[in-house]
């Protein structure tokens, strides 16, 4: 499960994107909830006046939106322009709650052998119809389109501009929220599951959001999106403080964005074994203590900020890339993976903690797909950033060791608390910065303390974290942390042991060009995984042009201070990347020029789809 249970409340204003926007869109933003409201109303009593019948408004949105906020203002603006109201909320028609947990009870399996603390689930493949009873959408529907003449009809909720009532809604008002604040609110009791009238215990409630909420939620937006049926988009982070404009304007602001290098914002978290380098890094707040997770490119997790004149305006990611896949990832990628970006990007940080993060595995595609519903394998990738003294990447088994001799004491200790010699079992090698390590679902692996690792990893909406052993350790709770050995049996791979590992996932680097100031080559490439990583050097003031080949590129910034990205063809679509950025180059930008404009030497790491990506992916499939 994603660690995004417990985002830190805290908004990381620095990663800014600057697209060069059009006047009139800037000037089509409406700031203000009781401004949008007026707004809204407006063109609601104007419709209602001009028609032969009344007209219908559908609120919708992403989980934790508050519509009773916009509503509210749009309702008593309507009254005082002398224009009626009706107002149904979309709780009247939702199927009861009994008939709801049976209907998601498959994805939500109850099996504490396998997953002890409930953890994992299967994406739902349903859409958010299905969670109207079909007689009371009936009644609704019939209803939505009888209103009296010169009336406004007002529906609100999760699900009210599901397909149920396309043919009877009119105006279509869409409140995003970012999946952070959607997590905070959801800590904060301010968060129930479709159909619920409060909310569920935290985990079980964050439990149905990710594999069946959520779902069907990002895939109504998409609809909305792909089809141009939002009329009004509304970023809906402050409850008080809505930014709202035209579907238009939003889709132009995000096809502005696609035209150019982007950061997404990051997210932070705080974990057992975190660390202190980013804190110090990104001169963090002193308050939260063991920062181990930033999230700088979880695709479904993380936002994008676009400053608009004067003002910043702020989009869930994963609405930026399904209303411009093709543009950010490329066809190719959008035949392959859909409209997700299918690639994701986080720190992880053990620099002076207390230990290692758990000995662990993922799962390969045949049991993603099979347990969970998902696209593929969980792969990841560890790449070594910055290392404090005696640091270790764990991956493999040691040679001429039984692994199953260490499931049974990883057993045992769960039993009697005593420690286990992992040692003895897991292979390491040191870890160097500039040291990539690939990791096929399947493999045991863990980040040892004492370094700051950019950590890659394949499409899955779920994170499927295996732990093995965990060194007996307590969660912030006072609770065991959960061990996961019946399924970490099932998905170890015992054949991957030390050659194996320096054979095909720790490979040494290979060349990949050079020029005038800078070199390339290929750290991290294996036939298992479908992207692949290269490390580029530049010396101070060097500048080198490479090709987007079709897709995208993800630049971070691994050593040095200030690089310059830019499109070689428009030099003014650019963005001024920073240490530890992690940045896109979209797949909109055919050729483009990296700039070391530092004073030092700097190292970028580069990700990329490998070639022949599509037949690895069709051939799990």
């Amino acid at each position: 499960m994603s660690f995004m249970f417990k985002p830190l409340d805290y908004d990381d204003q620095t990663a800014i994107n600057r697209p060069q926007l059009d006047e009139s869109l800037i000037d089509d933003l409406t700031f203000g909830t009781v401004a949008s409201g007026k707004r809204i109303a407006a063109d609601l009593a104007a419709r209602a006046a001009s028609g032969e019948r009344g007209v219908t408004a559908a609120f919708d949105g992403y989980a934790s939106a508050s519509f009773s906020d916009l509503v509210g203002a749009v309702a008593q603006e309507l009254l005082q322009l002398g224009v009626p109201v009706i107002q149904h909320s979309m709780s009247e028609v939702y199927k009861p709650v009994e008939e709801l947990d049976q209907m998601v009870a498959d994805s939500l399996p109850q099996d504490f052998e396998l997953d002890p603390v409930l953890l994992f689930g299967r994406l739902y493949e349903g859409d958010i119809a299905d969670f109207i009873d079909p007689v009371r959408g009936t009644q609704l529907t019939e209803s939505m389109a009888n209103v009296p003449q010169g009336t406004v009809l007002l529906l609100s909720g999760l699900g009210s501009m599901a397909t149920t009532f396309d043919e009877v809604t009119d105006v279509r008002i869409y409140l995003d929220v970012t999946p952070k604040n959607a997590a905070v609110r959801a800590r904060e009791g301010r968060l129930v599951n479709i159909g619920d009238t409060s909310p569920r215990p935290f985990k079980e409630l964050m439990r149905r959001n990710y594999y069946v909420d959520f779902e069907v939620i990002v895939k109504n937006r998409k609809r909305l999106l792909r089809q141009g049926l939002i009329d009004y988009y509304v970023s809906a982070n402050q409850p008080r403080d809505f930014v709202l404009m035209t579907g238009e304007t939003a889709l132009a602001m995000l096809d502005s964005l696609a035209n150019q290098p982007f950061r997404t914002k990051p997210v932070y978290l705080e974990g057992i074994w975190g660390g202190e380098y980013m804190r110090k890094a990104r001169k963090l707040p002193e308050g939260p203590k063991n920062i181990a997770w930033i999230f700088d490119l979880i695709p479904m997790e993380v936002s994008v900020l676009i400053e608009a004149g004067e003002h910043l305006v702020e989009f869930p990611f994963s609405t930026f890339v399904q209303a411009k896949a093709e543009r950010i990832v490329g066809e190719e990628s959008v035949k392959t993976f859909g409209t997700y970006f299918p690639i994701r990007f986080n720190y992880d940080d053990t620099y002076h903690s207390n230990g290692n993060m758990s000995v662990q595995c993922h799962p390969d595609g045949e049991l993603c797909r099979s347990m969970y519903g998902e696209h593929g394998s969980q792969d990841e990738a560890y790449y070594v950033v910055a290392t404090a003294h005696r640091a270790k990447t764990f991956i493999g088994f040691n040679e001429g060791i039984d692994p199953h001799e260490f499931i049974e004491a990883a057993r045992s200790s769960q039993e009697t608390g005593e420690d286990v010699d992992y040692e003895h079992y897991v292979n390491h090698i040191d870890s160097v910065p500039g040291r990539q390590v690939m990791i096929p679902g399947g493999t045991i692996h863990a980040s040892g303390r004492g370094q700051l690792i950019l950590e890659l990893g394949s499409l899955t909406m779920g994170s499927y974290t295996y732990k093995m052993y965990d060194y007996n350790r307590i969660d912030a709770d006072g609770a065991p942390r959960p061990i996961h050995l019946a399924m970490g049996e099932k998905a170890l791979k015992f054949e991957r042991d030390t050659s194996w590992v320096n054979e095909n996932v720790a490979i040494e680097p290979i060349p990949d060009g050079s020029g005038e100031g800078w070199e390339q080559f290929i750290v991290g490439k294996t036939d298992l995984m479908y992207y692949m990583t290269k490390n580029l050097f530049m010396d101070a003031g060097a500048t080198a042009e490479f090709s987007n080949n079709g897709q995208f590129t993800v630049l971070t910034l691994v050593d040095g201070e200030n690089i310059r990205v830019y499109s070689k063809s428009h030099p003014e679509f650019y963005y001024d990347q920073r240490y530890l950025d992690v940045v896109v180059v979209p797949a909109s930008i055919d050729d483009y020029v990296i700039e070391n404009t530092g004073y030092q030497p700097c190292v970028v790491h580069k990700t990329m789809l490998r070639e022949g990506y599509q037949e690895l992916m069709q051939a799990e499939r």
